[in-house]
């Protein structure tokens, strides 16, 4: 019998709507994205997922996502560091469609400053993921476009515009198979 592991990526930010990047600056919910993520727990109960747990990033708009979700469903959860979005340093807060964070988004070894390298998000992600698929459990990861990305590129290969092009919108739930 397959595996699978669950994403989601957190309701939306005001930082979203204003088209900025939050990276691991901790950027709360807007009322729509609390709303959103009480639809995600009504969708993943109505629709039978079989979701052992809930990870979730420890930043508050990933942690109050999967606690609207985890009230809904009855899940239990847990914080795991190692989903946190990728800190993309001197590019915090600026255009996501800015040219120069498109371009830096391509340098998979580039900590953009004080920020941290796409390799070392892939590390601690692939390395959960590593974990996860041991477990006899299925889990529901809770977390952030970036850590999307990620996990994405642990099932599938992708070239390097595919990947810095990768993204999801907020609250949607993608299922992949070990």
């Amino acid at each position: 019998m397959a595996k699978h592991v669950y994403f989601t990526r957190h309701g939306q930010t005001i930082w979203n709507v204003e088209n900025k990047i939050c990276g691991s600056t901790d950027i709360a919910l807007t009322p729509l994205g609390h709303e959103q993520a009480e639809e995600c727990g009504r969708k993943i109960l109505e629709a039978g997922y079989p979701i052992s747990e809930i990870l979730y990033s420890p930043l508050c708009r990933a942690a109050d996502t999967a606690k609207h979700i985890a009230r809904i469903t009855g899940l239990p959860l847990h914080p795991e560091e190692r989903l946190r979005e990728q800190c993309y340093g001197r590019f915090e807060s600026t255009p996501r469609d800015g040219a120069a964070f498109r371009e830096a988004k391509t340098h998979f070894i580039d900590s953009y400053g004080d920020g941290e390298s796409m390799l070392r998000v892939a590390q601690r992600v692939y390395n959960l993921l590593d974990e996860l698929k041991q477990d006899d459990r299925t889990f529901l990861l809770v977390a952030h476009n970036g850590i999307a990305r990620v996990v994405r590129s642990y099932f599938y290969d992708m070239d390097h515009k595919a990947y810095a092009d990768f993204g999801i919108r907020n609250c949607e739930i993608l299922d992949f198979t070990f």
